[in-house]
């Protein structure tokens, strides 16, 4: 991941420091295991646990064997003496690194998860905020009937509440070891190791393996960060909406001394939430790949390799970019319910159709009739410029089932907002 999108938590947990460390830590607990086996002296263990891998010299080595694991292992081998022969007894390069990799993706979802967390807390807030707040809700891009800018932001609550969750049982997939050697049949390393190790890990042991932990974890994991990216799209998508010049009902905060454009001076552009919306497309992409890594050859070769040391760090680094760039949008975001209210009547009173439509149905008129005349009088109100409130007042046919002080009760914009109390309550944000 390039530097401008790739913040501190998130890059120390993909550095090749944090790898290393834990292959280091995975081949001591394996180590460790066999000293309580009986197989490895516990003097030589004494002697490993002091031991560390030298970068530099890892390095070195690398550049000959072009194998990482040999040239790691030979890094901390060569400092050693006998008891260096104990290092990765029994074990294969994918037991240590599919296993260091579950423990760098289960981190990585908790750095995620406190940054959801801090996105749905914001968001709390600004629906309670503007519970009350009216707007016109769209369809099809489309005026419809009156909601309130907090119930919009009430859903985008809800929705990232299920993101979490999702993002909890997608590590609780991917937090998994595997140290059952070349092919899974434990042949050169028992379960019972793999059982200690992963317990002093504080990971599940894969139940069944070949040489790999099972991709399909993987492709689970890479597909949730999709998600909650791809939702966070819709929010942003939403804010671009409602930023346009003609409806300007939010904006994006925009500090002092900000340049929009490099041409024209007046732009206040939503590049925050179209930055967002890109890097959803970036994680969509990668959980292709994701999904791509399952099929491999037999017990496992390494086409899924160089892909992963990609998608893996940058999907989420990518994501919790994405997370901290859009609680920022929200936490700064302008709203303005004057203009939601101008915008509400620019349609001279159409939102109210439906309403008049079930006051004739009420009254006697058939649905097929009651209809008719609404839609009569509304292609009126767009084709005259007219008001369609004053059309229904003189409407003959509406008037026949219905007085003009009835229709007055039926003007009122807070009928269609009356449960809004009851959505937050029942979504638990009263």
């Amino acid at each position: 991941m390039i530097e401008r999108y790739a913040r501190p938590r998130m890059k120390r947990v993909w550095s090749d420091e944090s790898k290393y460390d834990k292959w280091l830590l995975i081949e001591l607990a394996v180590c460790e295991a066999w000293t309580e086996a009986g197989v490895i002296p516990p003097e030589d263990m004494a002697k490993l646990r002091g031991t560390s891998y030298d970068g530099e010299r890892l390095a070195e080595i690398l550049r000959v064997t072009k194998h990482d694991m040999t040239a790691f292992l030979g890094s901390i081998t060569e400092q050693l003496g006998p008891e260096g022969r104990w290092l990765h007894l029994g074990l294969t390069t994918s037991d240590v690194w599919d296993t260091a990799t579950s423990l760098q993706l289960a981190e990585a979802a908790d750095a995620l998860d406190d940054e959801i967390a801090r996105c749905i807390d914001v968001l709390g807030s600004r629906a309670r905020e503007h519970k009350d707040t009216l707007m016109m809700g769209r369809t099809h891009g489309v005026h419809a009937e009156p909601i309130t800018f907090g119930l919009k932001l009430a859903l985008w609550w809800d929705e990232m509440r299920r993101n979490r969750r999702r993002l909890s049982h997608a590590r609780d997939e991917i937090a998994v070891g595997k140290i059952s050697g070349p092919v899974g049949t434990h042949a050169t390393v028992p379960p019972s190791v793999e059982a200690r190790v992963c317990e002093r890990l504080g990971i599940a042991a894969a139940p069944v393996s070949n040489q790999v932990v099972q991709r399909d974890r993987h492709a689970s994991f890479v597909s949730t960060l999709a998600v909650i990216a791809s939702s966070l799209e819709k929010f942003a998508t939403e804010i671009r909406g409602l930023q346009r010049t003609e409806i300007r009902e939010v904006e994006e905060p925009f500090s002092e001394g900000q340049t929009g454009s490099s041409s024209m001076p007046h732009k206040r552009n939503p590049e925050l939430s179209e930055r967002v919306c890109g890097l959803a497309r970036l994680i969509r992409g990668h959980s292709i790949t994701a999904l791509d890594n399952m099929a491999l050859w037999g017990e496992r070769d390494i086409s899924h390799s160089s892909a992963e040391r990609l998608i893996l760090p940058d999907a989420c680094m990518a994501l919790d970019y994405s997370l901290d760039l859009f609680t920022g949008v929200l936490a700064g975001m302008r709203v303005y319910p004057n203009r939601m209210k101008q915008n509400m009547e620019l349609t001279r009173g159409l939102l109210f159709s439906q309403r008049l439509m079930l006051a004739l149905i009420e009254r006697g008129m058939s649905r097929e009739d009651a209809y008719k005349v609404m839609q009569v009088n509304a292609a009126r109100t767009w084709d005259e410029d007219s008001d369609f409130r004053e059309l229904v007042r003189s409407d003959s046919t509406v008037l026949s089932h219905m007085k003009n002080v009835e229709l007055d009760d039926l003007f009122d914009y807070g009928y269609y907002v009356r449960f809004v109390d009851d959505i937050f309550e029942r979504a638990g944000l009263s």
